[in-house]
């Protein structure tokens, strides 16, 4: 039987502002939607915190049996510099800044952006899909959005009409925002401005002479709103309605209230039952904000070039860091608390090694079922891990007694055990066991450095230290393979 069918996961939706029991459209399959970066920059660590997160609930669902699409955008276009509507294209402007091409500026930082990930043991998403790869989609759905007569064109733009909108629907519903206190808060337009009303929003921006990247369209040449990609991809991919959709709580108004209304107004029916968004992470104490220049970049914990930080730490401390923290919780980064973070981490990992040396014993001093059960029903109550990592910590103190001869474990509790422990720190939590890996990296070396001494043997025709070299690694498991570009081995 699937773990899902007996463990009920309850999810904090953003929508009703409460926990839900989660109960997916098809039972055994869950959509996963999560807004991707815009790649005119370097991640840092707050864009990555959220990532993270979703990276733990994939896991988790995965874990529990269900079959997921999850869903990750990467905006390569449309992403203006603010959110009414104005300035540059963000990938434009640093193209135009450094004098190449915006697509060179769209790759290398989506490539550093999958590296970050790859050092911080992320699942790559089932589907990665861009915006510049689905213009045709959103031109369609903009025309659909304009036959429904909820979207106006003026001077080759197009904009949605969220008064319109709203008289048969609720634009506000995810946000908890009125219309009527928009419209309050709200500057008077200037007279320069093509849109009816401040609250509406772009759906197609027809491209100044110097807007390097634009499409045609029937209404100009130009480019799609920010908001519009991900209703197109999620849609698309997903369907009409779908089980999750997640990111930062920075978009959940207007981003996310604009994607509601543009799937909504084209399907007719709710786009998404339950809406995640993870808080923010602060850096002693200040919001994490590229524009004020108070930020760290994930690589540069690892290699501790960094003006803030003490000394490198490692990318499974830093996930460990975030994972002592709820996910809707502000979480402040600083040396102090990463340095905390690592010797749990310590603690933890010294108690999994000692795991394998655990002998079983004639009876069960502690209730291994129990302990199971509550490291489920923290994951299962909103994915709690600080909660979680709590009931961890409770299994650290039961490995450090039966070191001490003070508990013990009957084999099939032992085994049960040592499964769980090593479920959740690594499957679930994605967290690494650098021990294990600094000792791979070391067997290596060696095996490279045996293979360098074996080829100079050879050159100078010490046939019979070349062989030996060879038959005395075949003996410990490792077979030399010659070919064209060198020598590898495997571990057999």
């Amino acid at each position: 039987m699937e773990l899902y069918k007996e463990n009920q996961l309850k999810i904090y939706n953003s929508l009703s502002k409460s926990k839900e029991d989660f109960k997916p459209i098809t039972e055994g399959y869950v959509g996963m939607y999560v807004c991707g970066p815009t790649v005119y920059s370097n991640a840092h660590l707050g864009n990555v915190r959220t990532f993270m997160f979703f990276d733990v609930v994939y896991r988790y669902l995965l874990h529990l049996g269900y079959k997921v699409r999850y869903v990750r955008n990467i905006t390569d276009a449309g992403h203006l510099e603010n959110d009414a509507d104005e300035g540059e294209d963000r990938i434009a402007k640093k193209a135009r800044l450094e004098e190449i091409e915006p697509m060179e500026v769209v790759q290398r930082y989506t490539v550093d952006f999958h590296n970050v990930l790859k050092n911080y043991n992320f699942l790559p998403p089932s589907i990665e899909p861009t915006a510049t790869g689905h213009i045709v989609e959103q031109i369609e759905m903009i025309k659909e959005i304009i036959d429904k007569g909820f979207a106006y064109e003026v001077n080759g733009s197009v904009y949605f009409d969220v008064l319109a909108y709203n008289e048969s629907n609720h634009y506000g519903i995810l946000s908890g925002r009125k219309v009527e206190d928009l419209i309050h808060n709200t500057r008077a337009l200037d007279g320069q401005s093509d849109k009816k009303n401040p609250q509406d929003f772009a759906l197609w921006k027809k491209a100044e002479e110097r807007h390097i990247m634009r499409w045609p369209s029937p209404w100009s040449d130009g480019f799609p709103g920010w908001h519009l990609e991900c209703s197109v991809m999620s849609t698309k991919y997903l369907g009409e309605s779908f089980d999750i959709h997640g990111g930062g709580m920075d978009l959940k108004f207007p981003h996310h209230e604009c994607e509601i209304a543009q799937s909504q107004t084209c399907s007719g029916v709710k786009p998404v039952n339950y809406w995640m968004h993870t808080n923010m992470l602060l850096l002693n104490s200040q919001k994490m904000a590229k524009s004020t220049g108070n930020f760290i970049l994930p690589n540069e914990i690892l290699s501790g070039k960094n003006n803030i930080l003490p000394k490198a730490f490692s990318a499974s401390v830093v996930r460990f860091f975030n994972m002592q923290a709820n996910y809707r919780s502000i979480l402040d980064f600083s040396g102090e608390a990463l340095e905390a973070s690592e010797k749990g981490h310590s603690k933890l990992m010294e108690a999994i090694n000692f795991l394998d040396k655990i002998e079983a014993g004639k009876e069960s001093t502690f209730d291994v079922q129990k302990w199971k059960k509550d490291c489920y029903a923290a994951m299962n109550d909103d994915f709690n891990t600080p909660i979680l990592i709590a009931h961890l910590f409770e299994g650290v103190k039961l490995i450090n007694q039966i070191k001490e001869k003070n508990a013990s474990l009957t084999p099939e509790d032992l085994s049960a055990f040592k499964k769980t422990l090593n479920s959740f720190v690594f499957d679930i939590l994605g967290l690494m066991n650098e021990a294990t890996q600094d000792s791979s990296d070391k067997i290596n070396g060696v095996v490279e450095l045996l293979i360098k001494l074996r080829k100079e043997a050879r050159e100078n025709k010490d046939w019979a230290l070349s062989d030996q070299i060879r038959d005395e690694l075949i003996e410990l498991g490792i077979q030399l393979k010659d070919g064209k570009e060198g020598t590898t081995f495997s571990v057999n």
